[in-house]
């Protein structure tokens, strides 16, 4: 399942030149991912993640620069899950601007710990369901 958001880009995510800083695509990432998990789960994401029993840091982030993005500029960003393991699950994330070019790639995965031990457990359930990959 493909999910797409919009993104505007501010002067803040840029550097002197106008263009993106690149820690910025980062942020991008996230919150696309955040929408993503927010819209499969029916409520802000990181509250539904904490009442399904679990924390979601981040195991692995890889971005691919493809082209650049200037302040005001709109973006689309889908999101798709990749695959979905035992404790892990991972997104693939495109980025693309109003000539439909893709300015980044991106791969982020997460694992579910458990906010006692902060060790891997399993996928809660709701989680799993929400979480087709392609």
């Amino acid at each position: 399942m493909a999910f797409t958001t919009q993104r505007t880009i501010l002067f803040g995510d840029c550097d002197p030149a106008g263009v993106v800083y690149t820690p910025r695509i980062s942020y991008f990432v996230i919150e696309a991912v955040h929408d993503f998990l927010a819209d499969a789960l029916g409520g802000p994401a990181v509250r539904e993640l904490f009442d399904l029993g679990i924390l979601p840091p981040a195991r692995a982030l890889s971005i691919e620069f493809l082209a650049t993005m200037t302040w005001d500029e709109s973006i689309e960003i889908e999101v798709c899950c990749e695959s979905v393991k035992t404790s892990a699950f991972t997104f693939a994330v495109t980025g693309r601007n109003a000539a439909r070019e893709t300015t980044f790639s991106a791969s982020l995965t997460q694992v579910c710990i458990s906010p006692e031990t902060r060790r891997p457990v399993p996928l809660p359930d709701a989680l799993r369901k929400a979480l087709p990959p392609i």
